[in-house]
């Protein structure tokens, strides 16, 4: 199985309040001491990769939802996000009442070329505890319409940063 093989976008919804991950990094630390971690870094592993991806054509999208007022993580999530956008990445975001509202689901996944869903499985700290991988036609349908609601109302990163000002 090859997973982003085509134009259409890898897209990804994020719901976590916060990530293991995120604050076990180096820029999590960077961040904490009031450095500004939302530039594009050419050597960092992830904005090297979307740009590469990108550059070839391939799209990645992400929605993240964010409680009001942000938590932490979310505030780390957003002051980072910009340099994301900068290596290619379409990051949107949307208040979680939003997402509830309009019946997102409460759980992680990516959708990959509108076939596959690697949805995530996260344990009570926000760490990674493992994925779940589908390719079942309902599966995939869903995952479809989750994305196209939440791409409908959320609001581009750099719009919705003017709103809510990650502080730490």
């Amino acid at each position: 199985m090859t997973l982003h093989t085509s134009s259409s976008p890898a897209w990804r919804l994020e719901t976590q309040s916060g990530y293991a991950s995120d604050r076990s990094g180096a820029k999590w630390q960077r961040w904490k001491a009031g450095e500004n971690i939302g530039r594009y870094e050419p050597e960092q592993p992830w904005h090297a990769g979307v740009r590469a991806q990108t550059d070839a054509g391939k799209r990645f999208e992400r929605v993240r939802l964010v409680d009001d007022p942000p938590s932490e993580g979310q505030r780390f999530l957003l002051a980072s996000g910009l340099g994301n956008v900068e290596a290619g990445e379409d990051i949107r975001n949307m208040y979680r009442s939003d997402a509830q509202r309009i019946g997102l689901p409460d759980y992680d996944f990516w959708l990959f070329d509108s076939q596959i869903v690697v949805r995530f499985v996260f344990g009570d700290d926000g760490s990674t505890l493992g994925v779940h991988v589908a390719e079942d036609a309902e599966t995939v349908v869903r995952a479809c319409q989750v994305r196209d609601a939440a791409w409908h109302y959320a609001t581009p990163t750099t719009e919705f940063q003017q709103r809510v000002r990650p502080t730490v």
